[in-house]
């Protein structure tokens, strides 16, 4: 008997932090956006309403907002995650050449960042772009103002995105291509596979479950992109850079009267758009690679 609740006595604390952290709030998020609701008093329900004005009142400020912040939150995606799985793999790749040295240290030097709180590196890459005290101006002599002009905004946060997102990713390659039977590089030695060829032909397809775990993770990470944009350009200029996620927080904790219902439904809308895409990813590159 002892040891069959064994297992119970290792999950039951998880599951326990599980239920109380994401599901109860997450099924209470999904009921909240079918309400009107300001934080402070009983929701009260209203049905697809808040869905209704999201998505087809165009004369609704909810509507703009919903829109703009997706729009914006696809383009970071567009720009980051591609950045964020060629650059950690071919760094990977670069580390396991016979000819490089010092490996754990250049790992754990590119890894480092991504320990740092977005908060705190945000502040670091905002003083090194600032136009007065920043690297920039005073080492380089740029007259670029970063935060408040396009498409320099967007530079910086894919820069901060990419220093501290890199070395995760990274550690996920290197430890794929160390698992690699070196007989099928062998292999391709003696069959005149240069560099290149070894990388399509034997590296690629032997990691493919790795890739299509932190292909289908990153994505769905940079969804919900929000300390960024916040602390390096405050979503500007003109909401340029504001993301789905700031309005979200705007609407339920902003200024002013909370509208808890709506932010529940953009919150709802943007978790079901993470889903569509990584089940799409998901099929598509393990129907490639089968």
């Amino acid at each position: 008997m002892k040891r069959k609740l064994m297992p119970a006595f290792f999950v039951g604390p998880h599951l326990i932090l599980f239920i109380v952290f994401v599901l109860i709030p997450t099924v209470y998020g999904i009921y909240a956006s079918f309400t009107q609701w300001n934080l402070n008093s009983d929701p009260v329900w209203t049905g697809l309403d808040n869905y209704r004005t999201i998505l087809f009142d165009s004369e609704s400020t909810f509507y703009r907002q919903f829109w703009n912040g997706l729009k914006n939150t696809l383009l970071f995606v567009a720009l980051s995650v591609p950045l964020l799985i060629i650059i950690p793999l071919m760094v990977a790749v670069a580390l396991e050449h016979k000819k490089v040295k010092m490996k754990g240290t250049i790992q754990a030097i590119i890894y480092v960042p991504g320990l740092i709180s977005i908060s705190a590196a945000a502040l670091i890459w905002s003083l090194i772009f600032n136009k007065q005290l920043g690297v920039s101006s005073n080492v380089f002599g740029s007259d670029a103002v970063w935060s408040t002009t396009q498409p320099y905004a967007w530079m910086i946060i894919i820069i901060l995105t990419i220093w501290g997102g890199v070395g995760g990713n990274m550690i996920i390659y290197r430890a794929s291509i160390n698992g690699v039977s070196k007989d099928l590089y062998e292999a391709g030695d003696i069959d005149g596979a240069g560099p290149i060829r070894k990388f399509f032909s034997i590296t690629l397809p032997s990691i493919r479950f790795p890739l299509i775990y932190t292909f289908v993770m990153t994505t769905a990470g940079a969804f919900n992109v929000f300390g960024q944009p916040l602390m390096l350009t405050d979503g500007g200029p003109r909401e340029s850079t504001t993301v789905l996620m700031m309005y979200i927080r705007q609407l339920a904790f902003g200024h002013g009267d909370s509208i808890a219902g709506m932010a529940s439904a953009m919150a709802v809308l943007l978790g079901v758009v993470i889903l569509v895409i990584s089940a799409l990813q998901y099929y598509v590159m393990n129907r490639n690679a089968n």
